[in-house]
Order: C-alpha cells, then sequence, then structure tokens
C-alpha cells in the first residue's frame, strides 16, 4: 500500500493530475498508519496476525 502511495503520488506530480496525486497521498497515509500500527502490536481490525 505505501509503495502504491508513492508511485501514485509521483505519477501525480510528474504527470499534474490532481487525482491521481490526491490518492497517491491517502493510500501512503494509510500505508504508514497501518505499518506503525502494526509495528507497535496493536491489532488491526480486530486481528493480530495475518495468515
Amino acid at each position: 500500500m505505501i509503495t502504491l502511495g508513492i508511485i501514485l503520488l509521483v505519477l501525480g506530480l510528474l504527470l499534474q493530475v490532481p487525482v491521481l496525486t490526491t490518492i497517491g497521498g491517502v493510500l501512503l497515509v494509510a500505508g504508514l498508519v497501518l505499518f506503525v500500527l502494526g509495528r507497535l502490536g496493536t491489532k488491526v481490525a480486530g486481528r493480530s496476525h495475518w495468515f
């Protein structure tokens, strides 16, 4: 999710497409939040492990 967010953010900035920039930013922030919560050991959506 973080990688996709970075790719869309960069493409949106290079191609000057505001929709891609917005979606990329949202995905990047959501991915970072989920990453931090996962590293802290907090259960995300009621699950402690993903198989």
